[in-house]
Parts: structure tokens; C-alpha cells; sequence
């Protein structure tokens, strides 16, 4: 169920534009399920005194429940801040926060763990939609006072604090930002204190969201939280072209999908040849060409004819290898190409036969009656006549 800032009367969602902090997880980034939900504790143990509270754009931290309150997913807490309070939904409350902490290497009873002060009150909650609804003019206006300075930086994100005492701006850079006398030019426009923070250019690309190529939202903005180094070697072994237009996503970085399924391919390509290797034949020398993955084949071409390639298996290359190791004479790849398709003549020949069966083959006809058998077993209605 949306919340009603997110939809019309009739049900068609406008966007409500609050970047993950709206009144349900429906529209949130990077949203949690518990799955230790239904699961109760064992006697005597205590319930985890830490809770997962999310800010804006998906910024998540972890908060001590000092005064043991009774929090659930989606309550609007006040929480510790440096000066002041933030204010924050709660995200992620029980034992899996513990599972969180331990998999993000956070303790517990670290000093980086700060702590819940209270449930958001109603003037809490005014104050922080007020700040919030001043922060795309401020960035408006950030970036205007940045091209005036002629910083070579990218304000993309101000975020405010819950309590209206901080400012931070997100920005990326390709070289160190000399910003003091920008920070002077903020803190006196916009009366408030201002925080500089520098993040990457796929951080700021998780921030903002987007749609990619595939159609679908951006794994960095929707599910994906670390950020692995991507090189073009991954695209090489997958046989992709090295297209940067094709192969950079919304932050202009490569794609972070490229690493996902590259364990398979390093997988398959074990059992292949290196690919600059030669096979040595009685007809020539023969160079590799192009290798299909998917079917295990390669082709290879004699030097000085390299308009003809022959298709062999990835076993036959590795056969022919082994053969000239072992300086073995081996015919021709003629010969093994014939292998081939001889093995394919004798497979048998499967047919694509969806829909050419009725689907109602099967049912029973229908009795049907001729009229004539119908008129024969009624029988004849006759008036009836007086004898007089």
C-alpha cells in the first residue's frame, strides 16, 4: 500500500519525490525484509537493544534503544547527532539487526554507535519536512554559487538534519576542491552549518537512482550496497565488445553487472585453450579465430588462408595440443571438422510442435441427436372424438 503523498485519487503514482523517506517502504530504496519476525526468542534472553534507522537517499546506520522503547519498522525516531538530533525511520529492529552488525563488522558497544533519544514528535516531524522541502532550492542555488567561484565540482545532494542545525552537501570531483571560500559563501546565504562531503561517482549514481539500459531501476539505487571494482578484463573474458557507451552505466563507470555472472564465465573457459596457442597440422599452422562459449566450439584458420575457418570442439583443440606436445603428427582440422558434423547428422531432429496440437483433443464429443430419432420416440398427440 502507497502512502497517499506517493499516489492520486485514482491510484496512479506521481512520485513523492522524498528519495526513501516517505511514510512506507513502498517506495523506499534498498528496503529490508525481516525474516526473523515471526521467530521468538528462547527464555531469558533479551531482546537486541540496537535498531537500523534509514535517512535520506538510503543512508542506513545503527542506533542503540537506550531507553528501551517499543519501536517497529517504520516509526520516525530522534536520534543522536553531532551537534544537535537527526531525525530517521526506523528500518530494521530484532535479531537481524545483530546479523547486520556482525556482517558489517559494527560492535555493539562500539563509541560510533549512538543512540535513540526518543519517538518524533509532531513538531519533530514539522521541522524536518520544513527543512526538507528547502533543500532542492539550496542545491539550486549551491551549484549556481559554485560556478560563480569556478570550482571544477558537481554539487549533487543536501541533505539537511533533522533539526534544521546542518547542512551537509554531497559533491564529486575528479581533483582535490580548494571549497573555504565556498563554505563562506553557504554559511552566510543560507545561515546554517555547512558539512563538505566527497563521494564517488557510483555512490552519487546510488543517490539520485535511475533507470539503465536493461529497463529496469539501478542495482546500485535498489539492492546493491558494496561497490567492487570493475575492469575491462571482465568484459574480454564474457566476449563483449569494448564499446565505453555500451559498456559504461549512468555514473559513466563500467557496469557493475558485468561482475555478476564473470565466475561462469571464468568457469566455462577453464576447459578451453588458451586461444593464442597454435595447432600444428600436416596441411599447416592454424590460428584461433573466435571461441563460442556457450556451445564449446572454436574456429581456427591456416596462416596464409585466412578467409576459411574450421569449427572443432574445445576436447579437439585440447586433443591437438596434446598431440603436439607429445610431437605427434595430427592430419588436417578438415578431419576433425568432419567429426563434427557427422555427430551432428546422427543427433535426432527435435521439432518445435507447440501449438499445433488442439488443446481440446482430448475431450469427450458430444452426444448429439438427430431430429429424426427425436420424432420417432414422441409419440403422436390425437384429438378425441365423440361417437354420437
Amino acid at each position: 500500500m502507497a502512502c497517499s503523498s506517493c499516489s492520486t485519487k485514482d491510484g496512479q503514482p506521481k512520485g513523492c519525490k522524498n528519495n526513501g523517506t516517505c511514510g512506507t517502504d513502498g517506495c523506499n530504496k534498498l528496503t529490508v525484509f525481516d525474516w526473523l519476525s515471526n521467530m521468538s526468542l528462547p527464555n531469558g534472553v533479551a531482546p537486541f537493544n540496537c535498531v537500523e534507522v534509514r535517512f535520506k537517499n538510503g543512508r542506513k546506520h545503527f542506533f542503540k534503544n537506550t531507553e528501551n522503547l517499543s519501536l517497529s519498522m517504520g516509526d520516525v525516531v530522534a536520534t543522536e547527532a553531532s551537534p544537535g538530533h537527526d531525525v530517521g525511520m526506523v528500518s530494521l529492529t530484532g535479531e537481524l539487526v545483530r546479523v547486520q552488525m556482525k556482517k558489517k563488522k559494527v560492535k555493539p558497544d562500539s563509541e560510533d554507535v549512538l543512540k535513540i533519544y526518543r519517538k518524533a514528535t509532531q513538531k519533530d516531524i514539522d521541522v524536518w519536512e520544513k527543512v526538507r522541502e528547502r533543500e532542492e532550492p539550496i542545491k539550486k542555488r549551491a551549484r549556481e554559487l559554485a560556478i560563480k567561484l569556478n570550482l571544477s565540482m558537481k554539487i549533487s545532494d543536501v541533505e539537511f538534519q533533522g533539526d534544521a542545525s546542518k547542512a551537509t552537501f554531497y559533491y564529486t570531483a575528479d581533483d582535490r576542491v580548494d571549497f573555504r571560500q565556498l563554505i563562506k559563501e553557504f554559511a552566510r546565504e543560507f545561515n546554517t552549518r555547512i558539512e563538505m562531503r566527497q563521494i564517488g561517482l557510483r555512490q552519487e549514481a546510488s543517490r539520485l537512482g535511475g533507470i539503465g539500459s536493461c529497463g529496469r531501476e539501478l542495482c546500485c539505487s535498489t539492492w546493491l550496497t558494496d561497490f567492487r571494482s570493475v575492469s575491462t578484463s571482465a568484459a574480454r573474458y564474457q566476449q563483449l565488445s569494448l564499446n565505453p557507451q555500451k559498456l559504461a552505466g549512468q555514473c559513466g563507470k563500467l557496469k557493475c553487472c558485468l561482475n555478476y555472472e564473470l565466475d561462469s564465465y571464468l568457469e566455462a573457459l577453464k576447459s578451453f585453450p588458451r586461444t593464442d596457442t597454435k595447432l600444428h597440422t600436416k596441411k599447416g599452422t592454424a590460428v584461433c579465430q573466435k571461441i563460442d562459449i556457450f556451445k564449446g566450439e572454436l574456429w581456427y584458420a591456416y596462416e596464409g588462408e585466412w578467409m576459411n575457418w574450421h569449427k572443432i570442439t574445445a576436447e579437439q583443440a585440447n586433443k591437438i595440443i596434446s598431440s603436439n606436445r607429445k610431437k605427434e603428427s595430427v592430419g588436417s582440422l578438415e578431419e576433425f571438422e568432419a567429426q563434427i558434423q557427422t555427430e551432428e547428422e546422427e543427433r535426432p531432429d527435435f521439432n518445435n510442435v507447440v501449438g499445433q496440437d488442439s488443446l481440446t483433443r482430448f475431450d469427450k464429443p458430444r452426444k448429439r441427436h438427430s431430429k429424426q430419432k427425436s420424432k420417432r420416440r414422441r409419440k403422436p398427440k390425437g384429438k378425441s372424438s365423440k361417437n354420437g
